[in-house]
């Protein structure tokens, strides 16, 4: 009782571990990130979940981008004051007035213009030519909107600081426009990656066009000059503006510098990291599609969510599978005409016409009374019932590792030892006629069978024309357990083998067997002792 316990136990925990890879195989993220969702969410619900990353994203991103602004306006260039009581007006009241409409504006109109132009999907429609033009253009339209938001602010703050002293315009030109330049591309990539679950059912209408598709070389290269390229010339403008306007100490330039170069740093860093993780994503989903697919899982399918080069990639893996599910397929038919043992040969090697001597043992088995069975019944029915028929033979000598080689009608020829040695193939070919003969009285009572068992050389190859020809064996076995057959139909237990077979199986097998007369067979000039199971 504690074995079976243990048992029970132990095959609870290994359905329960198989569960879970399973989930875990179902639940992995089909567009790079959990935070996007699954491919089966609801459009409504997918809707929030692009409202809420969206606004998200755009409000931090132009919270730093204002802090930052802050920073080189107070800090980095601290003269003249912006707390200066002639500028304390715009200080306190219209800057605040305007970051604050400016948020509303870029989070609330902006991010709600991204969710009209890509309604079409929320709606549950396919797309249009225009739905997906308008799609791949949506993160670029969001980014117009903030970086005229981000220029309207540099220019009225500009001429604002700039009508009360001039010593205000380089330090607001530069605190302002290169920060804003810098969060509107990283809200572009931020959208970009929001909107991959619409992407990807864009794409299925076809690639995006070629001039909406920058790719990853300039992806790359924008990240480089807005992470590396402006901060890198901000610090330059900066030293110049020092050294024009001569208004700032050796240790407040020193730190301005510093204060750049972190911005660099920060920045430069994060729009590097989310250009690498949007190459990278897509990647590490291949990598895993191809990774169930070396385990035998065909049934792999992407979500093609990139309108880059990967994309690209994404599509070809589902072209790949695709292909290689039909070539399975025509491999299994293959395997299924000809036997599995010849189609693994014909793949191995150039079939070619012609064949070669093998030492086999050969099984044929004939339906008695095959004229009446026709007659008496329906022609469904009687397909039907050789299907049965033919199962338990098919069964049996792939178990025993013979070839079924063909299909006579009612009829059938089993080969054992071609094209695959076997060491024993008069043991096998014996116990699988053994096992056909009590299965078929047990499996399929309606028919009754002779079968015929023998052993020796035949010639094994391809037979036919170069443009269409069948592996079979031709040779004196053959022929005699045809005869064999047409023979055990009279016989008691329909099973009938020769001596010469018996003779060269092994002890085990042949004390399963009983000598018996000596005839001979039609067609057949020597003698054949008959042998029959005990």
């Amino acid at each position: 009782m504690m074995a079976d316990k243990s048992v029970a136990k132990r095959l609870g925990w290994v359905l329960e571990t198989l569960t879970r890879q399973s989930s875990r195989l179902q639940d992995e993220p089909a567009y790079g990130s959990w935070i996007l969702g699954r491919v089966s969410e609801s459009q409504r619900r997918r809707r929030v979940r692009i409202q809420i990353i969206l606004t998200t994203f755009v409000i931090v991103a132009n919270l730093l981008g204002i802090g930052v602004s802050l920073l080189i306006v107070t800090l980095v260039f601290p003269t003249p004051s912006v707390f200066a009581p002639d500028v304390r007006l715009v200080t306190f009241a219209i800057a605040p007035a305007y970051v604050a409409a400016a948020l509303v504006v870029g989070v609330v109109w902006a991010t709600n213009r991204v969710i009209n132009y890509v309604r079409w999907s929320l709606q549950g429609r396919p797309p249009s030519r225009a739905d997906q033009r308008n799609t791949f253009l949506a993160p670029g339209r969001l980014t117009t909107v903030l970086l005229i938001l981000w220029g309207v602010g540099t220019a009225l703050l500009t001429t604002l600081y700039g009508l009360v002293d001039s010593n205000y315009i380089p330090k607001f030109l530069l605190g302002i426009s290169f920060p804003g330049i810098v969060v509107s591309v990283s809200c572009y990539m931020f959208t970009e990656f929001a909107l991959r679950p619409v992407a990807a059912q864009a794409l299925e209408a076809g690639p995006p066009p070629i001039r909406l598709s920058s790719g990853i070389m300039g992806r790359t290269m924008v990240v480089w000059a807005l992470g590396s390229g402006v901060p890198i010339l901000g610090i330059l403008l900066a030293a110049m503006f020092a050294l024009a306007l001569q208004n700032l100490t050796p240790t407040q330039f020193a730190v301005a510098v510093m204060v750049l170069a972190v911005f660099a740093l920060v920045f430069g860093f994060i729009l590097m990291w989310i250009a690498t993780w949007l190459t990278a994503a897509p990647i590490r989903v291949v990598r895993a599609a191809l990774r169930r697919v070396e385990d035998g899982d065909l049934n792999t399918n992407l979500v093609v969510f990139d309108g880059t080069e990967l994309g690209q990639m994404q599509r070809g893996f589902n072209s790949m599978v695709q292909g290689l599910r039909e070539r399975e397929r025509v491999r299994d038919l293959f395997g299924r005409h000809v036997g599995r043992e010849v189609a693994e040969l014909a793949e191995k090697q150039k079939p070619v016409l012609g064949g070669e001597e093998r030492h086999a043992a050969v099984i044929f088995v004939d339906v008695i009374g095959s004229s009446q069975l026709v007659t008496s019944r329906p022609a469904t029915e009687v397909v039907t019932l050789l299907n049965r028929f033919f199962a338990v033979i098919v069964d049996e000598v792939e178990r025993h590792q013979g070839l079924v080689n063909k299909f006579e009608g009612d009829a059938v020829l089993a080969v054992f030892g071609a094209p695959v040695r076997l060491e024993h193939a008069e043991d096998e070919a014996l116990a699988a006629a053994r096992a056909i003969a009590e299965r078929l009285r047990s499996a399929v009572p309606e028919l009754s069978a002779g079968i015929g068992v023998a052993a020796g050389q035949v010639v094994a190859g391809n037979v036919g024309a170069k443009e269409r020809f069948e592996y079979t064996v031709i040779g004196e076995p053959v022929n005699e357990a045809a005869r064999l057959c047409e023979l055990s139909k009279s016989v008691p237990g329909h099973l009938v083998a020769s001596s010469d077979t018996i003779a060269n199986a092994t002890d085990a097998e042949k004390a399963r067997w009983s000598l018996g007369d000596t005839v001979t067979l039609r067609g057949l000039d020597e003698p054949t002792q008959l042998a029959v199971p005990v």
